[in-house]
């Protein structure tokens, strides 16, 4: 019989989900056999790609059998007429029932939209058949909110959607320390907020790439931190995988967590990202072994 951490961390890897950008729609054609029907796909809000890539990327997404979650940057979208005829086709095109709503990274609005709550706030969502709604979630804190502010407003964002019918969905960016997101997540249980969180996981990417998406993501990436991820600062030239943030996180996760998988951006391509989840997950399945000791 595997061992219990062996069947927890096979449970994990199994739950995935993905972010793929509209561009990126031929990529994950190319690998959807691999891919379980029903997985969750997260299509990132680009300042680069407009509502009819977006739109687009969701139907392919729905073709392919998956779950379309496209993002609403708030601070992006030019009037609320905007937001609606997005979510009209969102649902009448690609019938999308999950979206993460994120305030973006414009110091201005250009219409609005403010901050998440706002397009929350709108109804627009629940009119438009949206069921889940994605928030972010933040361990290694906010550049702008203190942490008493950022609590307060995730959990006044969870209460509205529950209030609207809706399920809330809490999505963190990606981290290279482990232990950092086991203690966010004993706060965030502590608190009562027990709805499912995606762990933002960096697939498989040059160590190069990794700094660069951690710089434009305000990941901290820290020589500590990136000892814990089992990246060396002699070898910064190489390719690092998330085996040894994933193997700290399922064994630091137990019961009182609740229900936690991986979100896994893709760095490095669509097809290493997978290629890696099948090596751990036939890792994890093997009889007999836990996590973490090998």
């Amino acid at each position: 019989m595997p061992a219990p951490g062996s069947l927890r961390a096979e449970a994990f890897i199994n739950t995935f989900s993905l972010e793929v950008s509209a561009k990126a729609m031929s990529a994950l054609r190319a690998e959807a056999a691999r891919i379980a029907r029903g997985t969750t796909i997260s299509i990132p809000y680009l300042a680069s790609e407009d509502d009819d890539a977006r739109l687009a990327a969701a139907r392919t997404v729905r073709a392919l059998g998956f779950e379309p979650m496209p993002h609403l940057s708030a601070r992006r979208i030019g009037s609320h007429a905007a937001l609606e005829r997005f979510l009209e086709r969102a649902a009448s095109e690609a019938g999308v029932e999950q979206c993460l709503v994120i305030a973006g990274d414009l110091a201005t609005p250009a219409g609005p939209f403010a901050d998440s709550a706002s397009i929350i706030e709108t109804g627009l969502l629940e009119r438009f058949g949206v069921r889940v709604v994605g928030i972010g979630g933040h361990p290694e804190g906010h550049p702008v909110m203190s942490s008493d502010d950022r609590w307060q407003a995730l959990e006044r964002k969870c209460r509205a959607i529950e209030s609207r019918g809706m399920a809330p969905l809490i999505i963190t960016q990606f981290a290279f320390d482990a232990d950092i997101v086991l203690a966010w997540l004993a706060v965030l249980r502590a608190r009562g907020i027990n709805v499912p969180v995606l762990v933002g996981v960096p697939g498989p990417a040059s160590i190069s790439r990794l700094l660069r998406y951690a710089a434009m993501c305000g990941v901290g990436a820290s020589a500590s931190m990136l000892a814990r991820y089992g990246v060396s600062i002699g070898r910064l030239l190489g390719t690092a995988g998330p085996e040894v943030f994933v193997d700290r996180l399922v064994q630091g996760l137990t019961d009182a967590h609740g229900l936690v998988s991986p979100h896994l951006f893709p760095f490095g391509g669509i097809a290493p990202s997978l290629d890696w989840i099948e090596r751990h997950r036939v890792r994890a399945s093997t009889a007999g072994s836990v996590i973490g000791d090998g």
